[in-house]
């Protein structure tokens, strides 16, 4: 059993190694940060990169960030200017403990990891937090990266951040959950062993944020002019600052100051972040906004250092709390790079989908196959588990994030059923669900509309059938818009030149503690051993400014 878990995770390595390659170059139709003109405006990326943690290794950034249950998980996405980013790989294809996340885990698994390259290796230590903080490695950021390490189990181990001093002694910084921990509010020093792999100490406590900082958490420990410096969050992920604390002892005491709060913007939060600096000096800070629905979109703040204490944002009255920007001059990183942003769109014409696209859960083999000679991703109907009650229990569902406010998507599809009851549906999840399909059954195809109120609570779907469908099911078309506030409507066609609106709209709501996505199911209700399926031939992200 050991031979073949090493075995299975090598395998793993080496697709993600593959897949971890850098992407062709895609420009958004829908958000576009950089303005083109020397400025750009936040957010950089307005997608659900919760918890993000960034690096430069030369010339290049790179930036990780929660994925929880999702797979391929871990993403991990590309800059050369901090504004322009594409996502170019993931740390792993599925997740450990492999049969524990083959069924759908809401809300766990990775949670807010952080990135470093260390002895010529690039290091990613992230939490679970109901098994303990892992690690994995890798020579190259497009790996292989290395079956991950439980540097230190137990529950409620969180947000953790390595350190190397001078001396090159090696510290664990982390917080805790006080979901499984049974208390929060604390941030925590261990050492670790020479290889960095195991935690060799007990904590210390070294901030107890009770009183002025609740909800203190996603530590971040760098050092400068003979200061250590743990930046974090306060106050709650929509309502909270950003704390900086100082010492010139590891172990503290440590100083404490507020450098970045909402003040007279509409950023609230503002959430975990990490501060990097270009290679001409400049100094930045990356964090996230919990924008509900639309995720925990990524914004970059300037940085000035004022008596040994950052200052992030604009600090318009000299109190040294800055308030986020919304428009500013790029960072200068000693030339100009070409305008990029994480994938969205779709055409199915390679060997394996983009890579922004994620199971709810561990995928297996026959959901899906990219079938390049037809250009097309054919996904395969699958049962629901037993225990599902609705969609929020299926884990074979193919998802992407939502990438800007207002936008609208639409796929072109072929639909092969074999049994009555096989459907296929493009699917906006969340806590609650809505959905268009279209399902055989016994006289013909029909067009439905699903909403699903409360999903997560086990509420049952609520369905109604639209139309029925004349012919095969070969070139159907299915679109969704959605507004200002994630308001949702879906229309559908034969031809894809007009489309039949469905009458009701759906408010997208986040699912658990990420924002909704949207993507494709394709099911089945009998076990037989040659089911049906739907290839899709395309899907594309645009402006909402076509007609139904």
């Amino acid at each position: 059993m050991k031979l073949k878990i090493v075995c299975l995770f090598a395998c793993i390595s080496l697709v993600a190694g593959l897949q971890a390659q850098q992407s062709k170059s895609n420009v958004s139709k829908v958000w576009v940060a950089d303005n083109g003109d020397g400025t750009y405006k936040n957010p950089v990326i307005h997608s659900d990169y919760s918890d993000p943690d960034v690096i430069r290794v030369g010339d290049d950034y790179y930036l990780v960030s929660s994925s929880f249950n999702a797979a391929p998980g871990l993403p991990i996405l590309h800059s050369k200017d901090l504004v322009n980013w594409s996502i170019i790989g993931h740390a792993f294809q599925q997740q450990a403990p492999i049969d524990h996340f083959s069924k759908v885990q809401h809300g766990n698994g990775v949670w807010a990891p952080v990135i470093r390259y260390h002895n010529s290796e690039f290091y990613i230590y992230y939490p679970d937090p109901d098994f303990g903080i892992y690690l994995t490695k890798a020579k190259k950021i497009s790996g292989p990266w290395s079956h991950p390490i439980l540097v230190e189990p137990g529950q409620g181990l969180i947000d953790p951040c390595p350190f190397w001093d001078d001396n090159g002694k090696g510290y664990l910084v982390h917080a805790l959950a006080g979901s499984r921990a049974g208390f929060k509010s604390v941030i925590l020093v261990k050492e670790l062993n020479a290889a960095s792999d195991k935690v060799v100490s007990d904590g210390v406590l070294v901030y107890d944020g009770h009183e002025s900082d609740a909800t203190i958490e996603g530590p971040k420990i760098y050092k400068r002019n003979k200061f250590y410096y743990i930046f974090a969050p306060a106050g709650g992920v929509g309502t909270g600052w950003q704390t900086i604390l100082r010492s010139k002892n590891i172990y503290g005491p440590y100083e404490r100051k507020v450098v970045l709060e909402q003040g007279a913007t509409k950023i609230n939060g503002p959430h975990q972040g990490a501060w990097v600096q270009t290679q001409t000096g400049e100094d930045w800070f990356i964090h996230f906004q919990d924008k509900d629905a639309y995720g925990r979109i990524i914004h970059l703040q300037p940085v000035k250092w004022i008596s040994d204490w950052p200052v992030m944002g604009i600090d318009k009255d000299g109190d040294g709390k800055g308030e986020p920007v919304m428009v500013y001059k790029k960072p200068t990183v000693g030339k100009t790079y070409p305008v990029t942003t994480p994938q969205e769109s779709d055409e199915f014409n390679d060997t394996k989908p983009g890579l922004q696209w994620q199971w709810h859960a561990n995928p297996k083999l026959n959901w899906a196959f990219c079938f390049p000679a037809v250009g097309a991703l054919r996904l395969n109907s699958i049962m629901p588990p037993d225990s599902a009650k609705n969609l929020w229990d299926v884990p074979n569902l193919l998802m992407q994030k939502f990438p800007a406010e207002e936008f609208m998507a639409t796929t072109k599809f072929s639909f092969t059923p074999k049994t009555d009851g096989e459907k296929f549906g493009l699917l906006i999840m969340g806590m609650s669900y809505a959905h268009i399909a279209v399902t055989k059954k016994a006289d013909g195809l029909y067009i439905s509309y699903t909403s699903c109120v409360e999903a997560d609570k086990g509420k049952p779907e609520l369905e109604k059938q639209i139309a029925k469908i004349t012919g095969t099911g070969a070139d159907l078309y299915f679109r969704l818009r959605v507004g200002k506030g994630a308001t949702c409507s879906f229309s559908y066609s034969t031809d894809g030149k007009f489309f039949t609106p469905i009458a009701e709209t759906f408010k997208a709501t986040p699912g658990r503690w990420i924002g909704a996505t949207m993507g494709f199911f394709c099911s089945r209700k009998q076990k037989i051993n040659d089911a049906g399926f739907s290839e899709v031939d395309w899907f594309r992200v645009e402006r909402s400014t076509a007609p139904f």
